[in-house]
């Protein structure tokens, strides 16, 4: 079923961030001088902050912790799923300038970027505010044919570059801001290029149409702009997770996850809908399997 994105907001995107730039570069600049063990620790502090600050975040927690544990949360619960928030954008920090000697990565599901690769041409990376989007980058270092551009809504990709500019500057090169009418030709030619075009496709701040599926108990509903340009753009799809395992250590995740490269125009509407459903379903796989790197802080059922 479809609906708008604007008659489902939950609200999360019209609220004031917490925080500054300049909180944030001398958050950069103290990590980086330090060191990651050094600077965690200030982490600990933080999380604590908006685990009794927070109370809108807190209630939409206990309300996803439920569903992915399948029981009450404990407070020990609610406070793991901050720290680990908090930690992979502090760890931000350290893979956009390329220490990539700090952690340990597992990759699971390379064999599906390699084909690809091979192939020469690009696929879209359809991820989710589940882990670390940056841990892409640790393919990266194995293979410097990589290169992924994200794509943005245009408010946040300002937001984003924006704070990329305190932290390394060269990374705000590799966003695509969405809402210039040529934005879908640019990522057509990336793709053609050999680039691997990211996505986040588990909400939408903006005038977007959505698709009320099942995910974690509940119809949900998530935005189908992410596989319809992936339909118009008959590309195949790949479910990207970079999810943190605690400690230094992440696991980067790759699995396909449709194919629209000869997909009928009769078929699309049901090809789109039949992605968003795998899609959903394998976010919830990890969510159970990972509840602590999911990072929704709203309410995601509420408007279903």
């Amino acid at each position: 079923m479809l609906k708008t994105a604007s008659d489902t907001a939950s609200g999360w995107s019209r609220r004031r961030e917490r925080g500054s730039l300049l909180l944030l570069r001398l958050m950069a600049g103290f990590s980086l001088r330090t060191g990651r063990r050094a600077g965690r620790i200030v982490l600990y502090g933080i999380a604590a902050y908006f685990f009794l600050f927070a109370p809108r975040a807190r209630r939409a927690s206990r309300r996803y912790l439920r569903r992915a544990l399948g029981r009450r949360p404990r407070a020990s619960d609610r406070f793991r799923q901050i720290l680990s928030f908090a930690t992979t954008v502090h760890d931000r920090l350290y893979l956009l300038n390329g220490r990539f000697d700090l952690f340990d990565f597992e990759v699971v599901g390379e064999e599906a970027m390699q084909e690809r690769l091979r192939g020469g041409g690009g696929a879209l990376l359809i991820g989710a505010h589940l882990g670390s989007f940056e841990a892409t980058r640790a393919l990266g270092r194995r293979r410097p044919e990589l290169r992924v551009v994200r794509v943005m809504y245009e408010r946040n990709a300002r937001k984003i570059n924006t704070a990329l500019a305190a932290i390394h500057p060269a990374a705000a090169a590799d966003i695509v801001g969405l809402g210039d009418p040529l934005a879908l030709l640019q990522v057509r030619d990336l793709l053609d290029e050999g680039v691997f075009v990211g996505m986040l496709a588990d909400r939408t701040p903006g005038e977007e149409p959505t698709e009320l599926v099942s995910f974690l108990g509940a119809p949900a509903r998530f935005p189908t702009g992410p596989f319809r340009a992936a339909a118009l753009l008959e590309r195949p799809v790949l479910l990207m997770l970079g999810l943190y395992l605690g400690g230094n250590r992440y696991r980067v995740v790759f699995e396909p996850l449709a194919d629209f490269t000869a997909v009928a125009r009769e078929g699309r509407e049901a090809a789109i809908r039949a992605a968003i459903a795998r899609y959903a379903g394998r976010l919830e796989h990890y969510c159970r399997e990972h509840p602590d790197n999911w990072f929704n802080f709203h309410d995601f059922w509420a408007h279903a």
